[in-house]
């Protein structure tokens, strides 16, 4: 089964992602990676969602059921930027601590924390990238690991079904809501 990267735009109200999370369990799609933030405009977020699915059309289409759900798309053959965040700690002698910092840094990861034994680092890079840097400091002596979901987005013009409505833009930008005009 093959993995998808999608990028949604949703309502940015309470039980919004809990009914999208619920609806892809309901239809049996494994969600392998989720991250949910408030967008350039208020009153969307932005989701990116990697599922483990055959077809990810079904994945579209059930989720453009929701009402709350104002886009998506699938952007897994699309030219699109996409990253992920790691923090790790890692445990190791005072005499390998010097050779560890060289070889964090040489993948572009940052030491965020230095005592005599252990480190903590951040790497942000492509997903691909952040898997091969954990392959590499898991021998290490990694001690505990957190990742961000995968983030994407789209090269170029974004397309129209992952902009934002009017109604929505012109409240971010403080012109009267179509109600309020019409009084």
């Amino acid at each position: 089964m093959a993995q998808h990267t999608l990028i949604a735009l949703l309502q940015d109200r309470a039980g919004v992602l809990h009914r999208t999370v619920t609806l892809l369990r309901r239809r049996g799609f494994n969600i392998a990676s989720l991250a949910v933030g408030r967008s350039e405009v208020p009153g969307i977020s932005r989701m990116t969602l990697v599922v483990d699915a055959t077809d990810a059309s079904q994945v579209v289409t059930q989720l453009d059921r929701l009402v709350e759900v104002i886009g998506v798309t699938d952007v897994t053959n699309e030219k699109a930027v996409q990253r992920e965040t790691a923090l790790a700690k890692i445990v190791t002698s005072p005499k390998r601590l010097a050779e560890l910092v060289d070889i964090v840094t040489e993948y572009g990861a940052r030491v965020l924390d230095l005592s005599e034994e252990e480190l903590i680092v951040q790497i942000t890079d492509t997903p691909e990238r952040v898997e091969e840097f954990i392959a590499m400091i898991r021998p290490e002596g990694l001690a505990e690991l957190m990742r961000t979901g995968r983030l994407a987005m789209m090269r170029g013009r974004t397309p129209r079904k992952l902009e934002a409505p009017a109604h929505y833009r012109a409240q971010a930008d403080g012109a009267p809501h179509d109600e309020e005009a019409a009084a």
